[in-house]
């Protein structure tokens, strides 16, 4: 008779926890965007609820997924039991995720000894700003021109290859790893939770965020999207050492609870483990990879853009060249201008902007806008502006003629007249023997080979030999009369740097 009593009981508490939950999750939703922004419908209607429904992996308690991740930062202790656990974050800081194959022997062979590709996203967990992502990450993008607002710390990671950040995703980086080695990729996370939270009376209360790792294998033509595995935890990111104190008060308010009450909640783990989920339904992001079957060679992160040509058709580039933007170029025309330049990224931004009014923009204003980084390499675009090279020296070849003459003018007591020499300008870089031996090589269409030795005239007359301390010792804008000399031993020729 007691069990017949208890099973409805128990289920009405179930029923009635469920109720709550559901509704606790809804509420809220468009107090903050004004009244009527949402209804009940509205909100069951939305395409996200939609896809999670048919997206939702099978109710299979025993099943062991393939993978694994886990986060190394602490859950909070203020987590009720029953509910989702909560990681608190310190913004920008570097946070290491571990990549564990969690497969059977003999499980999924067609991924063995083969890489697979996760992508790794900070999306929001409140459900209505889900809706509205795209808005949001605009809004901070505007705020923040020139961030992102997630990255990969590559040095610290271990076993990622070939990692990916698309300029237009600030909060998705992908790479590609091998299940059977270890991995473990560290994350930076640089918004924090309040950024998207609207002033309320007395302070703000931050929005918590998700962090999501979908990981997906290769199909039959060598691309990236057969999903394999999705998991997520729930984060929030607080200022730099934020997160430290928010933890250290949860911990004090446990402490002071009674011990029936610390019962009902969660203790604090050292490492968060992701919990499986669906996949994220933006699943664009995928077939819209720079390049899914991540064939290519390029090893630095972000992605880099690809040159403008082979060094056998530019000998002779010391800087990239820069194609100006002319002040009667049309938006259209400015729109090319920014994609051909690698300033792809920020092409929205000035969507309607002309040539004339890209050129009047000062360099606090680009600056503001991009960021102090690219904000500065578009300012110096616009405006035409090289590289200063290192070292600049100026160099001209004494003439057979004037040596005889100075000559002369010397034997005869007579004061030397002002005879006309032409310089010419050699840029120096790497501020080597080798690259000025080259440089003078090229300035006087000799073969570099021709040139054995580069010597300084030094005091009464002695010849020092250039060595790379001695270029790297130079004076800027210095200037040499080049004398040069035959080699007894061979065909070449020293020269002398008067």
């Amino acid at each position: 008779m007691a069990w017949a009593l208890k099973l409805p009981l128990t289920d009405e508490v179930i029923e009635s926890g469920l109720v709550q939950d559901f509704d606790a999750s809804l509420s809220g939703i468009g107090q903050e965007l004004g009244a009527g922004a949402y209804s009940m419908s509205d909100v069951l209607a939305l395409p996200i609820f939609k896809q999670e429904e048919s997206n939702l992996p099978p109710d299979n308690e025993n099943k062991i997924m393939p993978f694994q991740y886990v986060l190394c930062a602490a859950t909070s202790p203020a987590i009720k039991l029953h509910d989702e656990t909560l990681t608190y974050l310190n913004q920008g800081q570097s946070y290491e995720i571990r990549m564990l194959d969690n497969r059977k022997v003999g499980e999924l062979p067609e991924i063995t000894s083969k890489m697979v590709k996760s992508i790794i996203r900070v999306v929001f967990h409140d459900r209505r700003l889900q809706y509205t992502e795209h808005q949001q990450l605009e809004g901070w993008r505007w705020n923040r021109p020139g961030d992102r607002i997630l990255d990969l710390d590559i040095p610290m990671s271990v076993g990622m290859i070939d990692p990916r950040a698309n300029p237009t995703q600030l909060n998705t980086v992908e790479f590609l790893w091998d299940p059977s080695k270890r991995t473990s990729v560290f994350i930076q996370v640089h918004c924090i939770s309040t950024e998207f939270t609207m002033r309320k009376h007395g302070g703000e209360k931050g929005v918590p965020f998700r962090i999501q790792i979908d990981t997906f294998k290769e199909n039959d033509n060598a691309e990236y999207t057969e999903h394999q595995h999705s998991a997520s935890c729930q984060v929030k990111v607080f200022k730099p050492k934020g997160a430290d104190r928010k933890q250290k008060t949860d911990r004090e308010k446990m402490e002071k609870r009674a011990p029936q009450e610390r019962e009902k909640y969660q203790s604090s783990y050292e490492t968060t483990i992701l919990t499986e989920c669906s996949p994220w339904p933006e699943l664009t992001y995928v077939s819209n990879s720079p390049s899914p079957s991540f064939i290519s060679t390029h090893t630095t992160f972000p992605v880099v853009a690809e040159g403008n040509g082979s060094p056998n058709d530019q000998p002779e580039p010391v800087v990239p060249a820069v194609e100006n933007l002319l002040p009667t170029a049309t938006p259209q025309d400015a729109q090319q201008w920014l994609h051909r330049n690698r300033f792809a990224t920020f092409s929205r931004l000035f969507t309607n902007f002309s040539g004339a009014d890209l050129l009047k923009l000062t360099r606090e204003d680009v600056i503001q806008i991009c960021g102090p980084a690219d904000g500065i390499r578009l300012f110096n675009a616009l405006k035409g502006r090289a590289v200063r090279p290192r070292l600049t020296v100026y160099v001209c070849q004494e003439s057979q003629q004037a040596r005889e003459q100075q000559q002369q003018k010397h034997e005869n007591g007579d004061s030397p007249n002002n005879t006309f020499f032409v310089y010419h300008a050699i840029y120096l870089e790497d501020l080597t023997a080798a690259e000025l031996t080259e440089k003078i090589a090229q300035l006087f269409n000799i073969s570099p080979r021709q040139i054995n030795q580069i010597f300084k005239q030094g005091p009464t007359g002695i010849h020092v030999l250039v060595s790379d301390e001695m270029i790297q010792n130079f004076q800027d804008e210095v200037c040499f009369v080049l004398d040069t000399m035959k080699d007894d031993t061979s065909d070449g020729y020293h020269i002398i740097l008067k």
